[in-house]
């Protein structure tokens, strides 16, 4: 076939193709037109999921008479005008092609008034083309209607789903861009039936009303507000806690300069701020913006403009990881409520941060680490305990916990006073709402491994030689590695040199792990050293050596403790990072209120 030029008509619609995928695209840009015109009002209209009707009205600047035929040309737009322009894009649209495709394959009406204008005009446009603007009431701003979506293309319209399904994909869409912009009231309705309405208001209540119009209540209630600027970059918003984690990526939303995005190093970025919180197989869910100089992103990289290419792509995934890592530091059960002269708080907050292990009793399980726990409760506080969290020890005037937390001078820690150990698994604690039930030994490993990272990021951990260095039998190709890894070894705390082909010796480990099975350990470090390979991804993957180092110190279950050693342990999770979950992602410790507990006895009825 000879080169020729496309018909203009044709042209569009293979511009179409690209920009309109469904009625739910039609919405998208033309919503974004209204925003960028600085609408305050924004009102959606859809028929038969959007195949039949789109129609969205604003109360933006409005487009003059002279200007209506213009703008449903090709590549005309008001929002640019030269390269620097480009490089520089704060609008959401700005290629000039949403609304000559939208016309294209459909018949389209706009309706439009300026603000200081006292008469509207209307321009039609039926398969591109386009009739003569002629008067038409209008109040100020713009309306654009689009009827028949595909009518001129049925083999696009045959890949549209059902009415229902194309409403979910509008009023998903709306939701999304909706809650990028808390200035603007949105309305979403269909077939005269009201299905959604987001009033404005930038106030905290307003914004969170926004949240739970678009996220849910239960989100709202799950989640944590953070904000951090460095250099130029700002993020902001809202992380909800890991408990709150999701079978899907359906909560997920970020934006970037206001504009809703579905960007791959974003995405990315988040997860990885969330890897030592959540458990395996279980996804996050979010609302962040991302603010910086536009003219460090490139927002002209996809056709719909869902995704962007940064000019400094690793310090800007370094940024956002680094601030939802910190974020997440204050998932832990809240410590503020310790205000003890002589209590449980000041101790945990005094402890040191060398933790040696807990001491095996005969017959029982577990490891034997040398000693009792190093940050049990003072006496005054311990002798409270042991005299009033027992049944009948502080009579029927008040409870246990109320009690202890008096002696102790103070109000009831968020995590209360222990009450008794339960299959030597579980802590049974009182605290002033209810029950609480605290996972041992993932509360211990969380601490243990939070303790650990402190130390190798303030100059690495501290090593405690053995006293009788322990031999050890391993492969060949363990002991080859050991040698080439000793290095990283010796930062990681573990003092190992080769004695033969297949024999190993432990001169010493970290301090914390001073009476851990050093052997077991040194063949767990250096299993997961020959599964990382190479050196860089071992240095990637230190916190999850770390996390298996930790998980050998950490108490085992069947391991019978003290009420001072349950007590030390709940002080410890109010003051350590993270200490809703361990370093695994499962949760440490969950509360039954009263009212749940009296809910189960029938009791008020």
């Amino acid at each position: 076939m000879p080169i020729r030029r496309l018909p203009p008509q044709l042209v569009d619609q293979i511009a179409a193709g690209e920009v309109v995928e469904r009625p739910a695209s039609v919405v998208k840009e033309l919503l974004e037109n209204s925003l960028d015109a600085g609408a305050g009002r924004v009102e959606i209209e859809v028929e038969q999921g959007g195949c039949a009707l789109v129609r969205v009205r604003d109360d933006g600047a409005g487009i003059p008479a002279d200007e209506l035929a213009s703008a449903l040309d090709r590549h005309a737009t008001s929002k640019i005008a030269s390269l620097d322009d480009l490089e520089h894009v704060v609008s959401l649209g700005f290629r000039g092609e949403a609304l000559p495709s939208i016309a294209s394959v459909s018949r389209l009406t706009l309706t439009s008034r300026p603000r200081d204008v006292s008469e509207g005009w209307r321009v039609q446009v039926e398969g591109g083309r386009i009739a003569a603007p002629e008067p038409a009431p209008s109040p100020p701003g713009t309306c654009v209607e689009v009827r028949d979506l595909f009518y001129n293309t049925p083999a696009r319209r045959r890949f549209l789903r059902t009415d229902r399904t194309e409403l979910g994909h509008v009023e998903t869409m709306v939701r999304r861009i909706g809650l990028g912009r808390f200035d603007t009231t949105l309305s979403l309705s269909a077939g005269r039936r009201s299905q959604l309405r987001l009033p404005a208001g930038q106030d905290e209540e307003s914004r969170l009303r926004r949240l739970a119009a678009v996220c849910g209540e239960v989100f709202v209630e799950h989640c944590l507000y953070i904000e951090r600027e460095v250099d130029g970059l700002r993020l902001w918003g809202w992380l909800a806690q890991p408990s709150f984690s999701r079978a899907q990526a359906d909560l997920q939303y970020v934006y970037l300069n206001g504009r809703a995005l579905r960007d791959k190093l974003l995405s990315h970025a988040v997860r990885h701020g969330y890897r030592d919180v959540l458990y395996h197989g279980r996804q996050p869910a979010y609302v962040l913006f991302l603010d910086m100089d536009p003219a460090r992103v490139d927002v002209n990289a996809h056709p719909a403009k869902i995704e962007v290419r940064f000019r400094d792509a690793r310090r800007v995934h370094d940024f956002v990881f680094r601030s939802v890592e910190q974020g997440l530091a204050a998932t832990r059960p809240r410590a503020a409520a310790v205000s003890a002269a002589t209590g449980a708080g000041e101790i945990s907050a005094a402890a040191p941060a060398q933790m040696a292990g807990m001491a095996a009793r005969p017959g029982q399980g577990g490891l034997s680490l040398g000693g009792p726990l190093p940050w049990a409760l003072g006496a005054s506080v311990a002798g409270t305990v042991r005299e009033q969290a027992g049944i009948g020890g502080a009579g029927l005037s008040r409870s246990a916990a109320q009690g202890a937390a008096d002696a102790a001078g103070g109000d009831i820690p968020p995590l209360g006073f222990a009450l008794a150990q339960l299959h030597g698994v579980y802590i049974l604690a009182q605290n002033a709402e209810g029950l609480v039930l605290v996972d041992m030994h993932a509360a211990h490993e969380r601490i243990v491994y939070e303790r650990l990272k402190q130390a190798a990021a303030s100059g690495g951990v501290q090593l405690q030689p053995l006293l009788v260095p322990e031999s050890l039998a391993v492969s060949s190709a363990e002991a080859a590695l050991a040698e080439r890894q000793a290095p990283r070894l010796r930062e990681m705390g573990l003092e190992v040199d080769r004695q033969g082909p297949e024999r190993l010796v432990i001169r010493a480990v970290p301090a914390m792990l001073a009476g851990a099975d050093a052997g077991q350990l040194v063949r767990d470090v250096l299993g997961d050293l020959g599964e990382l390979g190479s050196s860089a991804r071992i240095e990637q993957a230190q916190h999850a050596l770390l996390g298996t180092m930790a998980c050998h110190g950490s108490v085992r279950a069947n391991r019978l403790l003290t009420r001072e050693e349950m007590n030390a342990l709940l002080r410890d999770m109010e003051a350590t990072e993270r200490a809703d979950q361990c370093n695994h992602g499962r949760p440490t410790w969950t509360v039954l209120p009263l009212r749940q507990l009296d809910s189960l006895f029938l009791r008020g009825r």
